[in-house]
């Protein structure tokens, strides 16, 4: 993988997409389709424009948006990023052979990988696991007794919703500790129990960093909510970190997204924050006002029928990503311009049927690229990713499926 700091002769090429994706594929001309492709000169920008929205708080790199070893490797090296956030604790133990701060983002009731853990010291101390309720601690303590293994890391992850008068809930259900009360509660039991260490905090705003309020509909309500929401949480959470440091020091407060890298920055509360679907750059945040990813990870398949004149219909296509069933969560046929999928059909699982202008001028056989709509979705699918820099194949990078794994 060539590093990040690799410079381009033209560093914003996608702005020109009538340039930009004919020239991906005459560079993967050879290649048979799905072709997946990295795009080095959008990774790198989109990768120092996390930088520059954190304003210099650590950015935790989330795996599961990535699932790319050496893509993962490549933006650790660059100053200013820290750390992986894991998604599953298999996941981790793989990771922590190479890396040595790995924080597991959700619980896990993996008994065979707790062993694992428990079983060497050094693994033990490079990775955090992620815990909301004793009986996630009990689940441990039941695999191998704390006299038995080394001291497991552990963050507690607080919900970070908005409970809005009038409105109810709203952000997604992760925690079921709320309030400074709950938080220091649990860590009073944590710090209480052998065989666990906390370390660190953990809340996820996914109302602010995971809606955009770019989408032409009903904008306003969405900035007045997220900008409600901000002030409640900022509040909740500096009086949270302060009861639990009373507690136990903690080693790191994580918070944020790629979506509110810019608000949860500022937080004087966190030390650190997440991103990980921006340095691919998923159609879904272009949706936001506060940036604009580049295209870093596109996918293109092959037309092989015209079922009617204005329709072309490509072998493939439905690499649907994680939330609501919705349409926004297909991916979006980018090239040529102009497509639509079928309303009733969608992106298929075996096919995707194309209607507009330009699908009358596609023949069997012609290549039509997507955007994928938020992270690693594309990473499930194909074993490599073909990395393209000046406008040719330069590496093959092989995803977590190409290298023989499947966490979750």
């Amino acid at each position: 993988m060539l590093p990040l700091t690799t410079t381009s002769p033209d560093p914003l090429a996608w702005q020109s997409p009538d340039a930009w994706w004919p020239a991906l594929s005459q560079a993967t001309a050879g290649i048979p389709a799905p072709v997946a492709v990295v795009s080095h000169e959008a990774l790198a920008h989109n990768t120092t424009d996390l930088l520059v929205r954190s304003g210099g708080v650590p950015i935790r790199v989330a795996s599961k948006s990535i699932r790319v070893r050496s893509v993962l490797d490549a933006v650790l090296a660059m100053p200013g990023y820290h750390g992986i956030l894991a998604f599953t604790l298999a996941e981790a133990l793989w990771l922590a052979e190479d890396h040595d701060d790995v924080v597991l983002g959700y619980p896990t009731a993996d008994r065979e990988a707790i062993a694992r853990l428990a079983a060497d010291e050094r693994l033990a101390s490079r990775i955090t696991l992620m815990v909301d309720d004793e009986a996630q601690l009990d689940l441990v303590d039941s695999v191998v007794a704390p006299a038995q293994r080394p001291v497991i890391r552990v963050a507690i992850d607080v919900d970070a919703s908005w409970e809005a008068p009038g409105l109810g809930h709203l952000g997604v259900f992760r925690s079921p500790l709320f309030t400074a009360s709950d938080a220091a509660s649990f860590a009073r039991r944590i710090v209480a129990r052998n065989g666990f260490r906390l370390v660190g905090l953990m809340m996820y705003e996914a109302q602010i960093a995971g809606q955009g309020d770019k989408t032409g509909s009903g904008d306003g309500v969405i900035r007045w909510m997220q900008r409600r929401s901000g002030q409640e949480l900022r509040a909740r959470r500096g009086a949270i970190v302060d009861a639990v440091n009373a507690i136990t020091p903690l080693e790191f407060v994580n918070g944020g997204g790629t979506g509110s890298l810019e608000y949860t920055s500022d937080d004087q509360a966190v030390t650190e924050v997440t991103a990980g679907s921006g340095l691919f750059g998923g159609h879904l945040f272009d949706g936001y006002r506060a940036f604009t990813p580049a295209p870093a990870a596109a996918f293109a398949f092959d037309v092989v029928r015209r079922p009617r004149p204005d329709i072309a219909t490509v072998l493939g296509g439905g690499w649907i990503a994680s939330g609501p069933p919705l349409a926004s969560r297909q991916p979006l046929p980018v090239w040529p311009s102009g497509l639509r999928m079928q309303p009733r059909e969608g992106a298929g699982e075996v096919q995707t049927p194309l209607h507009g202008d330009n699908a009358r001028d596609l023949r069997v056989g012609d290549r039509v690229w997507f955007r994928h709509a938020k992270s690693g979705e594309g990473s499930e699918r194909v074993l490599r990713y073909h990395l393209v820099h000046n406008g040719k194949v330069i590496d093959e990078l092989p995803t977590y499926r190409g290298e023989g794994k499947a966490f979750l």
